[in-house]
């Protein structure tokens, strides 16, 4: 991996039960870039996001990530059972007054008692931002984190994402069928489409 690159992927394929998924796949990210992977439903576009986060090992190709890798699903998989508070300590390892900084920042003060169940689902959406922030990723991996969310309910989570990640040197890839989303939150975007899928641009 060159200096300049945080995340670098090259991919001859990807199969599953001897379909091929994914074609010849090359991808770089940079320290503090955002790039948005766009396509339509079923390309592949969170086939791609497992196989960076490592949740697919099974790939041809090679992966190169400079530092801890943390990923915001379509659903915020939060821990329903424990406390705000507890969702982020054993998740990320920080302390609970670190715990409840984050939950400051991310517009949850006072809620750290509260379990995920307590939570709207934009506030899940807030949780989740924050446990991806607080392990300092140097690869941040989004799957359309703002979908089934009304239009200003995005552009806040929106706003609050462009404010964490300005903090941060993140290297951030963005899956998302929104492209009002693509362009307002990326340096580039690529396109994912054929069958099996390339990216296009």
């Amino acid at each position: 991996m060159t200096r300049a690159q945080a995340l670098t992927l090259r991919l001859r394929g990807w199969r599953v039960a001897g379909r091929d998924i994914l074609g010849p796949v090359s991808l770089s990210v940079a320290p503090g870039e955002t790039v948005a992977l766009v396509g339509p439903s079923g390309i592949g576009k969170t086939s791609l996001l497992r196989i960076i986060a490592g949740i697919e090992t099974r790939f041809d190709g090679t992966l190169e990530v400079e530092g801890p890798v943390s990923m915001v699903f379509q659903e915020p998989l939060l821990l329903p059972w424990r406390s705000l508070i507890d969702n982020l300590c054993l998740t990320t390892n920080c302390s609970p007054e670190v715990a409840d900084r984050w939950l400051e920042r991310v517009g949850l003060a006072g809620r750290g008692k509260d379990v995920p169940g307590q939570l709207s689902l934009g506030q899940q959406r807030r949780l989740a931002l924050a446990r991806a922030f607080a392990v300092k990723p140097r690869v941040l991996l989004l799957d359309e984190p703002f979908v089934s969310l009304d239009a200003d309910l995005a552009d806040d989570m929106m706003s609050l994402f462009e404010d964490l990640r300005a903090g941060s040197p993140v290297a951030t890839l963005l899956v998302t069928h929104a492209r009002a989303e693509a362009e307002r939150l990326a340096n580039r975007q690529l396109v994912l489409s054929g069958s099996p899928a390339r990216i296009l641009g």
